[in-house]
């Protein structure tokens, strides 16, 4: 019961709280540069940035659901560390939400719940399998961040430097879990996962 409450507690937190990051915005001091983006520009980078913000809330989930399963402390801790450089990110697009103008996808509440039913089901399959979840997971956001990053207004360097950090981060964690024992997964897992992350990346930017 202790556990399922503290759950409870970080996905309100999650959902409703303003994240605060830890490590240094890589897009301080760069923020003014807003103000060169017009207004067709700025409606499309509100809604990157909002797919983006949607990947986090979801990270958080999953990552949370997985360290929850976790039998093996050293995995588990594997997992809370991921989650805590993911909150980082989450605060970030969150301000770069602000800074544009923009909000946050009205179906987070949606997306929370699906990741963490997603982390809980990768978990109960075992550390291996719950890693190589990790790795593919990573994999493909980082294809996603690639696509978003050639689809910026060159003028707009503050979200930019937010995705590229985001990126090393999930190359940085794809690669710790493969380095731990993850067990790629079969091609039929890997093509759901991009199917379902289709569907939110769609959703998402709109709603």
């Amino acid at each position: 019961m202790d556990a399922l409450l503290a759950e409870a507690d970080k996905a309100l937190k999650t959902l409703t709280a303003t994240p605060i990051a830890q490590r240094r915005n890589p897009a301080k001091n760069m923020h003014g540069n807003s103000d060169t983006l017009n207004d067709q520009e700025k409606s499309k980078v509100i809604g990157l940035m909002r797919v983006n913000h949607v990947g986090e809330v979801c990270a958080q989930a999953l990552y949370q659901a997985q360290a929850l399963c976790s039998q093996d402390p050293a995995k588990k801790a594997l997992f809370v560390e991921a989650a805590r450089e993911e909150a980082d990110h989450l605060a970030w697009t969150q301000e770069r939400l602000n800074e544009l103008g923009g909000r946050p996808s009205l179906l987070n509440p949606l997306w929370y719940g699906g990741a963490f039913a997603l982390g809980l089901v990768a978990g109960q399959l075992g550390d291996k399998v719950s890693l190589g979840f990790m790795a593919e997971t990573e994999r493909q956001v980082e294809k996603h961040l690639n696509n978003h990053l050639q689809r910026l207004p060159a003028a707009d360097v503050a979200s930019r430097a937010i995705l590229e950090q985001m990126k090393q981060d999930e190359i940085d964690h794809g690669q710790t879990a493969l380095a731990h024992g993850g067990e790629h997964l079969p091609l039929p897992v890997k093509m759901a996962m991009t199917a379902m992350s289709k569907v939110m990346t769609t959703l998402a930017q709109k709603i």
